[in-house]
C-alpha cells in the first residue's frame, strides 16, 4: 500500500531517500507527499498493458482527474502521452493548463453546464460522454455554433450491482448516472443523437463503481454493452467503433488488501470483449479504460503531527486511546463519507512499547472526524510524533475542504532525493480572499 520509493526502516519512514522528519520540517504538516516516479510508472503500466493486450484495438487510457489533478500532474500526463477524463470546467482548465492535447481529453459528468460544454467543444476535446437527453441537445447546439462535428459517446447503465460501497457503486439502475439499457432510456438516447448531424456517435461507455477487485463485473458489463452495440448495428447498418469500460480498479488501503495491477485484469477484459464480438458478430472495437485511483492512490501518503493523546474508557471497561492529529476530515473525507479504512505508522521513530487500541482522529468539531476508526498503535505515541497514512493519493486532496476554516494541505512531489511543492499550502489570507466586506 506504500509507493515503490517509500521505505520504513528502523521506524523511520522515508520517500525517495528523504526521511519523514525532514519532509515535515521543510514542508510542515499535514501534507501530502507524492512519489512522482511511482505515479509515472503506474500510468505507463496501464498504457503499455492496454497496448500489449489489445494491440491495434487499444483505445486510450484516460486518467480520471477526479481522483487528483493539478497543473503539474497534467504536465506529467501530457509527457507520458495518456489521456485524461475530466468532469467539470475546473478539471478541464487544469488539463489545458498542463498542456494536455485536447484530442486526449474525454469529458464526463452528469450535469455539465452549457458553459462547460461550450468550452469543451470550442477547444476541440476528443469525446464528450453524454449523460442525459438535455445534454444531447446542448452538445449539438455547441457543435453547430462552433462549426464542428463533435465526437460523443453514451454513458450506459448496464444494471450491475458492483461489490463495493453503495456510495461508490455507479452502474445499478437506481443511480443518477447514464442511460439505462433495461428501461429503454439508452435506445431513446441513440435515436436522439441520430437526429443531430453535428454529433458523431463513436460508441458506448459505462463505469460500474470504485474499489472493484477482479474482472467479473467488467466482463458482465462488456457483454451487456456489446449486446447493445449489436442492436445499434442491426438498426443503423453500421458498427460503433469504440467501447469504454471505465475504471474503478481497486487498491490496497490496509494489510490484506491487494492492489489491482493491469496484468490482473486486462487479459480477462480482452477475453470478454473477444467473446462478446463472437457472440454478437461484431468487429473488435477500440477499447479504452479510465483508471484514476489505481494510478495515483498508491503513490501518495499523508503526514500528520500528533497534537494530543487521550485515554477514554469505553464499554466493558476497555480503554481506547484517542490520538488527535493536525488534519482530519478536511484532508480525508472518505472515512466519514463511506467508512473507508486506512492504516498508519509512527513515521519518525521506532517503538518497542506494547500496542494499544487506538482511534486516529482529526481536529474538527465533529464526532465523525475520524481518519482511522480502529487501529493498534504503540501505546507510547505522544504529542509531537509524526503519523503517516499511506494510499491517500485518490480523493484526499481532491475532496479536501476548509471546514472550520482550516487551510488545505500542500502536495509535495518527491523524486530522486529531491522534493518540491506542486500545490502550495493554503494560508489564512487565502481563506479570507473570497470574503466581501460590508
Amino acid at each position: 500500500m506504500w509507493s515503490k520509493n517509500a521505505s520504513l526502516d528502523g521506524g523511520t519512514l522515508s520517500l525517495a531517500g528523504i526521511p519523514a522528519a525532514q519532509l515535515a520540517k521543510e514542508f510542515g504538516t499535514p501534507a501530502f507527499f507524492l512519489d512522482e516516479d511511482a505515479y509515472r510508472s503506474r500510468a505507463l503500466a496501464w498504457q503499455n498493458g492496454l497496448q500489449s493486450e489489445f494491440g491495434a484495438h487499444a483505445g486510450t487510457i484516460y486518467y480520471a482527474a477526479k481522483s487528483f489533478i493539478c497543473t503539474a500532474v497534467a504536465q506529467w500526463i501530457a509527457g507520458i502521452g495518456i489521456g485524461i477524463d475530466v468532469c467539470t470546467g475546473g478539471e478541464l482548465a487544469a488539463a489545458l493548463a498542463g498542456g494536455i492535447d485536447p484530442q486526449k481529453i474525454e469529458v464526463h459528468g452528469n450535469n455539465k453546464s452549457v458553459a462547460e460544454i461550450d468550452r469543451a467543444v470550442s477547444v476541440g476535446v476528443k469525446t464528450i460522454v453524454m449523460d442525459s437527453l438535455f445534454e444531447i441537445e446542448r452538445v449539438a447546439a455547441a457543435a453547430k455554433k462552433h462549426g464542428v462535428r463533435q465526437a460523443v459517446m453514451l454513458r450506459l447503465t448496464p444494471g450491475i450491482e458492483a461489490h463495493t460501497h453503495e456510495k461508490i457503486s455507479t452502474a445499478h439502475e437506481d443511480v443518477k448516472f447514464g442511460f439505462s439499457i433495461a428501461s429503454g432510456a439508452a435506445w431513446t438516447a441513440v435515436e436522439a443523437v441520430a437526429t443531430h448531424p453535428e454529433l458523431e456517435l463513436r460508441g458506448v461507455h459505462c463505469h460500474i463503481g470504485s474499489q472493484i477487485f477482479g474482472s467479473e463485473a467488467h466482463e458482465i458489463a462488456t457483454d451487456r454493452l456489446m449486446g447493445f452495440m449489436a442492436k445499434y448495428r442491426d438498426a443503423y447498418g453500421a458498427e460503433l467503433p469504440e467501447l469504454d469500460l471505465g475504471g474503478g480498479f481497486g487498491i490496497s488501503y490496509v494489510n490484506g488488501d491487494v492492489t489491482v495491477e493491469p496484468a490482473d485484469v486486462l487479459p480477462q477484459i480482452h477475453a470478454a470483449v473477444k467473446k462478446a464480438c463472437a457472440t454478437y458478430n461484431l468487429a473488435m472495437p477500440l477499447v479504452s479504460l479510465e483508471p484514476g485511483r489505481n494510478i495515483v492512490g498508491p503513490t501518495m501518503f499523508t503526514l500528520y503531527e500528533v497534537g494530543t493523546v487521550k485515554d477514554v474508557v469505553i464499554e466493558g471497561g476497555k480503554v481506547r486511546k484517542y490520538v488527535s492529529v493536525d488534519g482530519g476530515m478536511s484532508d480525508n473525507a472518505r472515512t466519514a463519507l463511506y467508512d473507508a479504512e486506512y492504516t498508519a505508522v509512527i513515521a519518525q521513530r521506532a517503538s518497542t512499547a506494547p500496542v494499544a487500541l487506538t482511534r486516529l482522529v482529526g481536529k474538527h468539531c465533529e464526532t465523525g472526524d475520524i481518519i482511522i476508526n480502529e487501529i493498534q498503535l504503540p501505546s507510547d505515541i505522544a504529542p509531537g510524533d509524526l503519523v503517516a497514512t499511506p494510499a491517500t493519493g485518490a480523493y484526499g486532496r481532491s475532496m479536501a475542504s476548509n471546514y472550520n476554516h482550516v487551510p488545505r494541505p500542500p502536495v509535495v512531489a518527491v523524486k530522486d532525493g529531491k522534493a518540491r511543492v506542486i500545490v502550495r499550502r493554503e494560508n489564512e489570507a487565502d481563506l479570507l480572499s473570497l470574503d466581501v466586506k460590508e
